[in-house]
């Protein structure tokens, strides 16, 4: 019985340690610049003096004013800021200004790290120029547009440019003009996922908006599919968005399962975002 009992211990202790393992992993790390000698500094206490870095405050490796050069930044580390996420929901349920409030900080406090590989601010300032286009803010499409393209490795105009000018299109154009420039998105090859997953989901929102169209539902509902089959890489969050919506429109009692799987897959999609309680209480509705 006593062997029996600390063999009992043994197993427990094991499991607390492998536990206690798993919850520091998944501990969210801070935002850091890492260099080339193994130094970092936290995103939040660097600024950027000409050519190089300086420490605007005393971290782990650096004094506050010390200067480090540019040259040096090997990459982004860190677990990214839950802020992002939280804004591309907002953004993705209408909640525009509010995804804005969230965004606009981390765009500026991310942007010393825009041309470091793992950086947080490309992904911050596509969410960013999305909303400003959904609220048809042009002229700071423009600039953030720009301010992309020469961030990013890649050669040219960034493809959120494209994106921007699509969900730009002026109102008083016929919608069928509106609703192609985004459909040709979710076509072209060329185009990232995330691209052709956000030009789907603003397609399906502006067909089914069309009053004319006596097959809008249909066709908003095959759209916001698109999303989780053909662009799934486009992103957690506007993939649950765009389930909850295709649930929406699979309202007949016999679509009542594929709604269900919808709203169960969104549920797990959704996770730490606003959408979760959207997801939830649908879900809740239909069992």
């Amino acid at each position: 019985m006593a062997s029996a009992l600390s063999n009992l211990r043994s197993v427990l202790l094991g499991c607390s340690l492998v536990a206690a393992q798993i919850a520091l992993s998944s501990a969210v790390e801070p935002v850091r610049i890492v260099f080339m000698n193994g130094k970092s500094i936290p995103i939040h206490a660097v600024a950027r003096k000409g050519d190089d870095f300086v420490a605007t405050a005393a971290t782990d490796f650096y004094n506050e004013g010390q200067t480090i050069p540019y040259g040096l930044a090997d990459h982004v580390s860190g677990n990214g800021p839950p802020e992002l996420k939280q804004a591309v929901a907002l953004l993705l349920m209408d909640k525009t200004s509010d995804a804005k409030k969230l965004l606009e900080p981390l765009v500026s406090l991310h942007r010393i790290s825009a041309k470091i590989p793992g950086n947080y601010w490309v992904e911050a300032a596509r969410a960013l120029l999305v909303a400003c286009a959904v609220s048809g803010d042009a002229r700071k499409c423009t600039e953030l547009g720009t301010e992309i393209s020469e961030a990013t490795p890649a050669a040219g105009t960034d493809p959120f440019v494209r994106l921007g000018k699509a969900l730009l299109m002026p109102a008083m154009l016929k919608p069928e003009e509106r609703e192609t420039a985004l459909a040709d998105l979710t076509t072209d090859k060329s185009m990232p996922a995330d691209v052709c997953a956000y030009a789907s989901f603003y397609r399906a929102n502006h067909v089914r908006q069309d009053k004319r169209d006596a097959n809008r539902n249909a066709k908003a509902l095959e759209a916001y599919l698109m999303v989780p089959c053909l662009f799934p890489s486009g992103g957690l969050v506007i993939t649950a968005a765009a389930e909850i919506k295709a649930a929406e429109l699979l309202n007949a009692p016999a679509r009542r399962e594929e709604a269900l799987a919808l709203l169960r897959s969104a549920v797990r999609g959704a996770a730490g975002t606003p959408l979760l309680e959207e997801a939830n209480k649908r879900l809740k509705s239909l069992q």
